[in-house]
């Protein structure tokens, strides 16, 4: 039962949005009906008694945020959206976990109003929060003027007991706390089961003394149906600004359900008679589904009405702002729009043919000028931005009371950076980038498939792409991490050649509004290509491109990414000299050169043109779809070796005296 409040309403609301999702579990024959039935109360208690939001408008940008980090309980949350008056009908709950309905087994935040992000992978929502209140601050430093609060909002989330023991979860807690991100208030749906067992198997830690450890207000709430207990532990969250807070609600999973206590409720339906026995216990109608009482449906309408007098105030208070701080407002409409300033692009750093630099120290060049041009472009490293070539004083870091400033110390902490991202690229004003060593993109890689399903506007710098890193050896040399990034939909990589394309490379990732992309970047040394002899590096937009041709028909192609494109021009002269035509293909994207039309990638790679060797430093399976069964892949199908890294690239073969005789050989088959 609800305990008893002053509002007659309350009990009947929280059971109202109990079978809603019981039924939309039921009706489905899939789905995690306990977490709603427990968790329904702090739920209640946050929407209704706290929550900022304008149903009408779901991207108002002082909204507050909710999230259900713990994604599998969907139904509860698809409850509240269509009770508070979000585009959400109650066809679309009948329809729950179907094909083609806005209420998929998991919240998804392209599909479903009010969503903020896409979360089920247990703990992804939690780093997603965490990069909401980071952008929060920093917007908030930034726009906010005496008299003029335009954001100032703050980001719930309710979360599981699985979604703590990821390590995703421990990585951004411990960077929330160090930042003191005060408006961050997480409720912990603390129910001792997850859907195995009960936690006591696995998870028997002191979980406030931990949140407590990393820097955060823990708070306590004995019974998960005391709605007033819930909201005077929400005041208290509000009332600490200086560290976020975690509320361990008690709670019973099944909550009322003949199975409540178990594992049994956590991801499967109650079964027809199960339901009708758990609504009996509730003093529910058992033969009645997806019912709302007429008194709560008004009741719950008007309180998303409100909503809307909220952001009306907040209009009229933007209009007063947009008089007063003119340059201000215009950034924040273009910046939430997804747009980018007028001149973004000006003053890009400038190299010759002579220079020779890692394209990782073009892409901190160009990254500088971006940071200058667009003044909501903020990330960081994860421990790693000497090597990565992002922005390493300290002076000028995103800490308490810098909040304005905009390199970010992620620390060794690559999942969580991830999670962080995707928040922070979901809540609008922002663009983002995170830099690490390309073979630990395989700790973010969760977090990369979340943004590519989400389409979130991430920039990854990956630097350190390949074996010529060299001494780290194997551990630390990506072999296979390139084309694992390549299959993963939605995600663009750009592996550039030199400092041009790494120039043009950049240009792709801040005009990319829809999806991540990823840069690939070297650690070594490479020449800068001549741009008056060689095609232009802008070209890179197109994903590949003639760079350098032959008279006539070419008998052979040499198609290469990043450092091998090099090797293979230098090839390309060999072979001249024998008096055979060969043209060079640079392919840095096969995302953007499969975008493009058929014509244009047959007039890059001739059908006719059967004889076609790649050349990159990785896998070779995904290059037959250019090279064909008549072509050729030089490339690393194993792990690397420890050495000097242009020992070990020779070692490999990655000489343009290889690429010569694998080219001759290829030619006499």
């Amino acid at each position: 039962m609800t305990k008893e409040n002053s509002n007659p309403l309350d009990g009947l609301s929280v059971n109202t949005i109990r079978f809603l999702a019981t039924d939309m579990v039921q009706q489905a024959n899939s789905g995690h009906p306990g977490l709603p039935l427990g968790a329904a109360p702090m739920a209640y208690v946050l929407w209704n008694r706290f929550l900022r939001f304008n149903p009408k408008d779901p991207k108002w940008p002082n909204r507050d945020r909710f999230i259900l980090s713990a994604g599998h309980g969907s139904a509860l949350l698809y409850s509240l959206l269509h009770l508070y008056g979000y585009d959400l009908p109650l066809t679309e709950l009948q329809h729950f976990r179907q094909l083609g309905s806005k209420t998929p087994g998991h919240p998804e935040s392209v599909l479903t109003p009010g969503i903020e992000v896409t979360t089920g992978p247990l703990g992804q929502g939690f780093g997603n929060g965490v990069g909401i209140a980071i952008a929060e601050r920093f917007l908030a430093t930034k726009y906010n003027k005496e008299s003029y609060d335009l954001i100032d909002h703050y980001t719930y989330a309710i979360v599981s007991d699985g979604d703590l023991m990821e390590g995703v979860a421990s990585e951004a807690a411990s960077l929330a706390g160090h930042l003191k991100l005060g408006k961050l208030i997480y409720l912990y749906d603390d129910n001792a089961i997850s859907l195995d067992g009960p936690t006591s198997l696995a998870f028997t830690e002191d979980v406030p003394a931990r949140f407590r450890a990393y820097g955060w207000q823990t708070l306590t709430v004995e019974d998960g149906n005391d709605l007033d207990a819930i909201e005077q532990a929400i005041l208290a969250a509000q009332a600490e600004t200086e560290k976020p807070s975690l509320i361990s609600v008690k709670t019973i999973i099944g909550y009322g359900s003949p199975q409540q206590g178990t594992n049994k409720v956590h991801g499967n339906p109650l079964g027809i008679e199960n339901l009708k026995k758990t609504k009996e216990f509730f003093g529910w109608d058992p033969e009645k589904n997806f019912f709302i009482p007429e008194e709560v449906s008004d009741y719950l309408l008007g309180r998303g009405q409100k909503g809307a007098e909220l952001q009306q105030a907040w209009n009229e208070q933007f209009t007063s702002y947009k008089v007063v701080f003119e340059a201000e407002a215009k950034d924040l409409e273009i910046s939430f729009e997804g747009e980018l300033p007028a001149g973004w692009d000006n003053g890009m750093p400038t190299f010759n043919a002579a220079d020779a630099l890692a394209t990782r120290e073009a892409s901190g060049k160009v990254l500088e000028v971006l940071r200058q041009n667009i003044s909501w472009l903020i990330g960081g490293s994860a421990d790693l931005a000497s090597s990565n070539n992002t922005p390493v004083k300290g002076d000028e870091s995103f800490q308490p009371g810098h909040y304005d400033l905009r390199n970010i110390w992620f620390g060794v902490r690559e999942h969580g950076m991830g999670a962080i991202l995707n928040g922070m690229a979901s809540y609008g004003g922002t663009r983002v980038y995170g830099g690490t060593f390309l073979t630990f993109s395989d700790y973010m890689r969760g977090a990369i498939r979340l943004a590519a399903l989400t389409k979130a506007p991430v920039t990854y710098i990956f630097t350190h792409d390949s074996v010529a890193l060299g001494e780290d050896g194997p551990t630390h040399q990506s072999v296979e991490h390139v084309s694992a990034l390549r299959l993963i939909p939605n995600l663009t990589v750009i592996r550039p050649a030199d400092a041009f394309e790494t120039i043009a490379a950049w240009k792709v990732a801040m005009s990319r509004l829809k999806g991540p992309v990823a840069l690939i970047l070297s650690r070594q040394k490479l020449p800068v290509i001549d741009q008056q002899r060689y095609a232009s590096g802008d070209n890179l937009s197109k994903g590949g491109y003639v760079l350098s041709d032959t008279d006539g028909t070419p008998d052979i192609i040499l198609i290469a990414t990043g450092s091998e494109v090099q090797l293979v021009l230098e090839a390309q002269e060999q072979l001249t000299k024998e008096g055979i035509g060969a043209r060079v293909v640079s392919m840095p994207s096969f995302e953007l050169f499969n975008q493009q039309d058929q014509a244009y990638r047959e007039q890059v790679l001739p059908p006719h043109v059967a004889k076609r060797l790649a050349v990159e430093a990785g896998v070779t399976p995904l290059w037959y779809q250019y090279v064909g069964a008549d072509g050729d892949v030089i490339g690393i199908d194993t792990f690397g070796e420890s050495g000097e890294g242009k020992a070990v690239m020779t070692h490999f073969g990655f000489t343009a005296r290889h690429v010569y005789d694998r080219a001759l050989k290829l030619l006499k088959r």
